[in-house]
């Protein structure tokens, strides 16, 4: 923790001096040649401790994970829980059973798994990799962080306020007058997203080798980074509707090259009660030139964190990259800014598990599928205000 800490305050005073570089190097606006090469070279280190941070954090995670005790204290009365073991997809059993169908290429399959049998021949996930597996989407996927994630078993119906009674002035005696809320409803659907691996026989034989672990991590980030592109750009067929599909575009620029007063415009253009919880979603390759932004007092957006699981921040507030966000390019949606709790995900039920016979035997492998339903959509338009390049 203290190494991280480190790092945080050394990135700090190498943007610190980056800073003070560029304004001590520019002159007339512009920087010279070797200059400019000087401050992208500073920059980039800056940006690279920016990741080892993350990894590090990632790491300090893991570990605290792991350094978990394997069992924990008796803080009932004996005996109180004796004979309630677990049952169906988050029995001991039911996991082993799982584990040792994947490694003998699903030969040896026990009765104990047909509690969670799919409806296209695979297995239900168990329940306990399933919440790994969501943990590794999490991490994956920027913006199920950051959304709010329903499991519905059905199509899943929301209410919205289409409009709203308002309140009039009336003179004593005068007769009240009426206004009508009306609703509508936006509708959570389920669109099938899959991936498959493959797995070599060696390795799914190995016992040294946990197989579990990394299929739930491979299917992770495969899911997660294919929802986070549909999620921020998917146009609603046989996928989710995007967040940028939905938002409203509250400025449009009149050059690549965004300027601080129309970060300033974009942000009191969200709603106030919005603000309260609003962050930027934006391109690494857009922020690094938002990072030489000043304000009019001569002091830049962009401050860097110095606390662990805290993210930058700009204009003071929290600033999440993502690599399916738009680069700032003509016609292109530059960066998000809003609440991102009002983007609705909605997974309906759980995922399961196929193993695909044969398909690649004659390579001496095995190929797992997984498949999950899914949908996404911004419930109101109003929560996220968008930047978009002029085209």
């Amino acid at each position: 923790m203290d190494k991280i800490l480190a790092m945080r305050e050394k990135r700090a005073a190498l943007w610190e001096q980056t800073k003070t570089f560029l304004d001590e190097h520019t002159q007339e606006g512009s920087l010279s040649a070797e200059d400019a090469k000087a401050y992208e070279q500073m920059e980039n280190e800056v940006l690279a401790l920016g990741k080892d941070i993350e990894r590090m954090e990632h790491q300090a995670i893991l570990d605290a994970e792991m350094a978990k005790p394997t069992s924990v204290a008796i803080i009932n009365l004996p005996g109180a829980s004796f004979g309630k073991d677990k049952q169906g997809r988050t029995s001991d059993a039911y996991c082993a059973a799982m584990l040792k169908a994947l490694r003998t290429n699903f030969r040896q399959v026990e009765n104990v798994l047909q509690e969670g049998t799919d409806a296209s021949g695979g297995y239900l996930v168990p329940e306990e990799y399933d919440k790994r597996l969501i943990d590794v989407l999490s991490e994956e996927n920027v913006l199920r962080s950051l959304a709010t994630t329903i499991t519905t078993s059905g199509e899943h119906k929301i209410n919205i306020a289409a409009t709203k009674p308002a309140a009039s002035w009336i003179e004593e005696g005068a007769p009240l007058t009426f206004g009508d809320a009306t609703f509508d409803q936006i509708v959570l659907d389920a669109h099938k997203l899959h991936v498959a691996v493959k797995v070599t026989e060696e390795l799914l034989y190995d016992n040294a080798f946990k197989l579990e672990s990394y299929l739930i991590e491979q299917f992770g980030k495969a899911l997660g980074n294919a929802e986070e592109d549909a999620f921020l750009n998917g146009d609603g067929v046989h996928k989710p509707k995007g967040l940028l599909a939905t938002g409203q575009t509250s400025l449009t620029t009149a050059a690549a090259d965004i300027k601080a007063d129309e970060l300033v415009t974009l942000v009191y253009s969200l709603k106030r009660p919005y603000r309260k919880n609003a962050a930027f979603l934006i391109n690494d390759q857009t922020l690094a030139s938002i990072r030489k932004l000043k304000d009019n007092n001569g002091a830049y957006l962009w401050q860097p964190s110095y606390q662990m699981g805290e993210p930058d921040r700009l204009l003071g507030y929290p600033v999440h990259t993502s690599a399916y966000m738009p680069t700032a390019a003509a016609g292109k949606i530059a960066l998000a800014f809003g609440d991102y709790a009002y983007y609705n995900i909605g997974d309906r039920g759980t995922r399961s598990l196929q193993e695909l016979k044969e398909l690649f035997a004659g390579n001496g492998m095995v190929a797992y599928l997984m498949k999950e339903r899914v949908d996404g959509k911004l419930v109101l338009a109003e929560a996220v205000q968008l930047l978009k390049i002029k085209g």
